[in-house]
């Protein structure tokens, strides 16, 4: 592994900002551009190829939209976590085995399922603020946590772990629209491509000036001061996810609480992790162990990185001193 440290910073955050080499190229090719809002976020989108695919990036994103959203109640795994209906469709099992493999890799520490604390405690779909609840409740919460007692049956009929038992794909979502936005894209003839959504990207092939794609990664000290440069990676043929409690927290009686929960203690998790930045084969995979390592100890976290094929990280993490410590594992890109 290797260390770097920054005495500097004091409130970390990584942002992924795409850049391109302005060199000159003499096999550019064209490239369209795609800019706008989803899932309450922005994404941006960049592909090569004579035709525009503009309308088919569109209706994936629709298709994931009413599959996977459990903010829309027209949605198909809103109808599960409402038991009007216990039949799943491809996207819903894609993202299942997924998330069942990163919650086996993590010792649970990732789980889907885990939707009902996160609305217990405010950050979660159904709009509300934090809940006054009691030691008990959280107790009672728990029991319809874990996703590996959920299981899709061959006719595609889902069993849950309990009638209370609901999902909450949102850590994975982004990253498998970007995936399958990608496959659609390649289908069609368009084989170089930088796909974000939210900050999760997928790449394939080159950038409009025919390089490797170049992801920046900010760290800006605080909102008022914009954004400041941490390291820069030129990467391709794979996705990068951050995951981080720096935008999604709450004040709780003078107490800052990030959006990660434990599914052990069902309470939000308190590390000195600031962020975790992960390359994988595919995006939805990076996006789930990026936030699975939030929910680990950075030790631990590193470790299941290390491990899993293909994949990569960096993490960020605040040292008792006040300083900043870079990590990242053996196979991560050379950063500068």
């Amino acid at each position: 592994m290797r260390h770097n440290s920054s005495g500097y910073l004091t409130h970390t955050f990584l942002f992924c900002l795409i850049t391109a080499i302005l060199t000159g190229c003499d096999s550019c090719q064209r490239f369209h551009v795609m800019e706008g809002a989803v899932w309450n976020t922005t994404y941006t989108i960049r592909y090569s190829g004579d035709r525009n695919l503009d309308d088919s990036i569109m209706a994936v994103m629709n298709r994931i939209e009413m599959s996977l959203s459990p903010f829309n109640s027209n949605s198909l795994i809103a109808r599960i976590n409402s038991n009007h209906s216990m039949t799943v469709d491809k996207d819903i099992a894609n993202i299942m085995a997924i998330s069942q493999d990163i919650n086996r890799v993590s010792a649970k520490a990732f789980d889907p399922t885990i939707s009902p604390l996160i609305n217990l405690w405010g950050f979660g779909y159904d709009g509300n603020d934090v809940k006054s609840f009691n030691d008990s409740v959280i107790s009672s919460v728990l029991k319809t946590v874990g996703i590996d007692g959920c299981h899709i049956g061959p006719d595609m009929m889902i069993k849950k772990k309990s009638p209370s038992t609901t999902f909450n794909f949102s850590a994975v979502t982004k990253g498998y629209a970007c995936d399958e936005i990608g496959r659609m894209l390649r289908r069609n003839g368009a084989d170089n491509y930088m796909i974000e959504i939210g900050g999760e990207i997928a790449l394939r092939g080159n950038n409009d000036r025919g390089k490797t794609w170049r992801i920046m990664i900010d760290a800006p000290i605080d909102s008022i001061a914009g954004h400041r440069r941490l390291t820069t990676v030129e990467i391709t043929d794979c996705g990068i996810a951050t995951s981080g409690n720096y935008r999604n927290f709450k004040n709780i009686n003078g107490v800052h609480i990030g959006h990660t929960i434990s599914t052990v203690t069902g309470r939000p998790i308190q590390t000195n992790t600031l962020s975790a930045t992960v390359i994988a084969h595919d995006c939805a995979i990076a996006d789930a162990l990026a936030t699975a390592c939030m929910a680990m100890p950075p030790d631990s976290a590193l470790s299941m990185i290390e491990s899993y094929p293909g994949a990569s990280s960096l993490l960020v993490t605040a040292e008792n001193d006040g300083t900043i410590k870079i990590t990242a594992t053996s196979g991560f890109p050379e950063y500068n």
